[in-house]
């Protein structure tokens, strides 16, 4: 699969993360989210001029800042994905 920033992803994909190009503390907010590498979620919206994202994880829906979105890499996914 192809790696690519989460912003570069479409509304209604289905996203499995790969990695987080950040420090500690990032990754840390990010695992709290339920955004950890081989986690899946799906891409509901992004807000236009700058605004967030909005990813639904487990049922629940978050929203992230897009300096956030742009440090992390995911692989688009075509099928049902379990999160781990």
């Amino acid at each position: 699969m192809i790696e690519k920033q989460l912003l570069e992803v479409s509304i209604g994909q289905t996203i499995r993360v790969v990695r987080v190009n950040g420090g500690e503390k990032l990754e840390n907010k990010l695992r709290q989210l339920g955004l950890l590498p081989g986690n899946c979620a799906r891409k509901v919206r992004q807000a236009p001029f700058g605004g967030p994202v909005l990813l639904e994880i487990d049922g629940r829906s978050i929203a992230i800042g897009r300096g956030i979105a742009a440090k992390i890499q995911v692989e688009e996914e075509n099928s049902e994905c379990d999160s781990h």
